[in-house]
């Protein structure tokens, strides 16, 4: 009985001691759930002062998710371990306008979201919402790093983020339940959007009826027929299973809408001038290998739907679309002047 106590009593020292460790450090959050990449190996040991969250809503394998965690990766070389990002994919912290409204709120410090979801909160980023405005990536890239598209993501601060890059997300298409080989094909088709003004008066132009809804609830939706089609790139229609259900896919490329990766403005004005900057050139410093991570799985996701027998249709003659949309982009073009003629500047 002795032996047993005195055991019993080591055993409660020792739980005691590592609960103690735990609680030690205010600055460690959910660091069970780090889906981020791991620091160099000289970094790996050294304690974080400062851990923060990023959100995404995509699975851990994803482009934008990858670029997440080279993002937090180079925070962590940088600041040789003292700062650390903990990465959670897949919605684990929520669907995206909840987390961008904690975001806004500091109650998590970064996400990577769509510029659509973003024009929810600052007005200025629904310009690429509007469709046709890109002819092709170059041309989106070549607006997106001039001086103009850099002023854009400064905009940010006025809704209380810090907008830190731009990430790649290709171009968006069509896809359903019910064939589509042409454009009269959408009409009076339930189309799902992401929940913003501009796409619910894009798909109005197009003859069919805007269902904004959470990206999570897609899937389910789709099957059960609450919804006939919904529009994105071929690595979310890859990922999300879509394309199991929706068996129909046009090539219209109607909308590039850039992702960004952002910092709460409450979160950010905390830290110092040299955190500040470091955070900021790491979050530029990852966008070319996000870009990379991109262009390798868009190709894997179109030779998978391929391969699965979606009905792929491309747009050869893209100008009925163009016209089709007209309206809509006459509805906002005093609103986004600035932009667009600095969109066209890109062009040429």
């Amino acid at each position: 009985m002795k032996k047993k106590m005195i055991i019993g009593s080591v055993a409660a020292l020792l739980l005691g001691g590592a609960v103690l460790t735990g609680c030690g450090s205010s600055t460690t959050t959910n660091s069970g759930n780090n889906q981020g990449a791991a620091g160099p190996a000289k970094t790996e040991d050294k304690k974080p002062t400062l851990t923060m969250r990023l959100a995404d809503t995509h699975p851990p394998d994803y482009p934008t998710v990858l670029g997440d965690k080279k993002f937090a990766e180079l925070v962590a070389q940088k600041s040789n371990g003292r700062i650390k990002i903990d990465v959670f994919p897949s919605s684990q912290l929520g669907e995206e306008k909840a987390v961008v409204e904690q975001v806004q709120l500091g109650a998590i410090e970064f996400t990577r979201v769509s510029t659509g979801v973003v024009a929810d909160f600052s007005k200025a980023m629904g310009v690429f919402s509007l469709p046709y405005i890109f002819d092709n990536e170059e041309h989106e890239w070549k607006f997106l790093n001039s001086a103009e598209g850099n002023k854009l993501l400064d905009s940010l601060s006025a809704s209380r983020f810090a907008g830190l890059a731009y990430y790649d997300s290709g171009a968006r298409h069509f896809y359903s339940r019910k064939p589509i080989t042409k454009i009269s094909d959408l009409k009076g088709q339930k189309i799902r959007v992401i929940q913003n003004k501009i796409n619910i008066d894009l798909i109005s132009a197009l003859g069919a009826s805007a269902t904004p809804m959470p990206y999570g609830d897609v899937f389910s939706s789709l099957q059960t027929g609450v919804i006939d089609a919904a529009e994105n790139n071929w690595p979310s229609f890859d990922t999300s299973n879509h394309y199991t259900v929706a068996k129909n896919m046009i090539l219209d490329g109607h909308q590039r809408v850039p992702e960004v990766l952002m910092m709460s403005k409450v979160a950010f004005d905390k830290l110092s001038d040299e955190d500040k900057k470091l955070v900021k050139q790491a979050a530029q410093e990852s966008v070319q290998y996000q870009r990379d991570e991109w262009k390798k799985f868009e190709k894997k996701s179109e030779e998978k739907i391929r391969a699965a027998g979606v009905t792929i249709t491309e747009v050869k003659d893209v100008k009925p679309w163009q016209d089709a949309v007209k309206p809509t982009i006459d509805k906002y073009r005093a609103e986004y002047k600035d932009v667009l003629d600095a969109i066209d500047k890109a062009r040429k």
